[in-house]
């Protein structure tokens, strides 16, 4: 686990004090939680939620910041991510892990639920200005993952045929009319999930404010 560092007040709201009390203790019982970060991040996308975790109690042991090469396809990305869940689950003894995306972190991770077998092992899914159903900016780098990005790729076409929250994993996604690199706003809402629109906050800053957090936090935990 990387160093964790923390929290500026410095354009982002801080964890309310009264949620941070509730989540204190019991933080043992409950399912791991894997970060994916999405095109050209890395671990530190995390650092600000990271933070909030453990100040709401919850060990190290249970989060697992995970980076990965955000050029290449979702689909191999996807099969990266099935094995860490394999490790997760066996380092930790648990029955089911939790996902926390961001951005282009959501079709990967979408990809492993609907194609190999995560909705066993996944409790709840949560994607933080994922382009679900694509981006126009993604038409600015020529990547195999930026392709698949792309509205009316064939990636996305298969991805989202049919059901496009299946199994019994519970889904939620945050959007924010601010943010203008998932473009459309419309491409971030799946059917079936929780979906919520938050105050005006940057592509990078949904991931560090305090608010997303709490809800996120309070979705997890429900």
């Amino acid at each position: 686990m990387m160093c964790l560092s923390l929290l500026s007040a410095c354009g982002r709201e801080n964890v309310p004090p009264d949620l941070l009390q509730q989540q204190q203790g019991g933080a043992g019982s409950r399912d791991p939680v894997l970060f994916v970060h999405g095109w050209n991040g890395e671990g530190r996308t995390w650092d600000a939620m990271l933070e909030n975790f453990r100040r709401a109690g919850w060990p190290d042991a249970q989060l697992f910041n995970w980076a990965y090469d955000s050029s290449q396809s979702n689909t191999l990305t996807g099969q990266q991510i099935a094995v860490m869940v394999e490790r997760i689950l066996r380092i930790t003894g648990a029955e089911k892990v939790d996902i926390v995306t961001h951005s282009m972190g959501a079709l990967s991770s979408r990809y492993y639920l609907k194609n190999l077998g995560g909705t066993a092992k996944v409790d709840a899914w949560v994607s933080l200005a994922g382009p679900n159903h694509g981006t126009y900016t993604s038409n600015l780098c020529g990547s195999a993952a930026c392709g698949e990005m792309r509205l009316g790729s064939p990636f996305l076409a298969a991805l989202n045929d049919g059901d496009e929250t299946p199994g019994k994993v519970r889904y939620a996604t945050w959007r924010s009319a601010c943010d203008v690199v998932i473009n459309p706003d419309s491409s971030v809402p799946l059917t079936g999930a929780v979906n919520v629109e938050t105050a005006c906050l940057t592509h990078e800053n949904i991931t560090r404010d305090g608010r997303v957090f709490s809800q996120v936090l309070a979705f997890i935990t429900q």
